[in-house]
């Protein structure tokens, strides 16, 4: 069974971008290492071979930073099949009046919102992994 890719828009220059990055990180080199993976967005935007041939017709999760999801939408383009898809924003309302930081800096609440990102993309492996017929 290969490794769900988990993939998070590019967001540039904007915290939401950022904790996006930094949640999918933590849970592919800390919380799920053996059952996840992460690619570059650009690579699979640019349709890079290698990247290409790790997503297509697998199954993926994304975190995009707003409601455009060119994360969602790039993976999709491109054959990967995603099976669970968020939004940073949806999950902020826990945290109205935190300072998160800037697109290149989290403060501490903006680790701390990362850390709960986290737990939601690993519980999505979690959930993936336990319903057997992954792709």
């Amino acid at each position: 069974m290969s490794k769900i890719k988990v993939i998070p828009c590019s967001g540039i220059g904007k915290v939401f971008g950022l904790l996006a990055r930094e949640s999918v990180l933590m849970v592919t080199e800390e919380k799920c290492p053996n059952d996840t993976e992460t690619l570059c967005l650009a690579h699979v935007v640019t349709g890079d071979d290698e990247v290409v041939a790790k997503i297509n017709g697998k199954s993926c999760i994304t975190m995009d930073g707003c409601a455009k999801y060119c994360a969602k939408k790039s993976v999709e383009e491109t054959g990967g099949v995603v099976v669970k898809s968020h939004k940073v924003p949806d999950f902020m309302k826990a945290h109205r009046g935190e300072e998160h930081g800037t697109g290149t800096a989290l403060t501490q609440d903006g680790w701390n919102y990362a850390e709960e990102l986290a737990e939601i993309l690993a519980a999505d492996v979690k959930e993936i992994k336990g319903g057997g017929d992954l792709l």
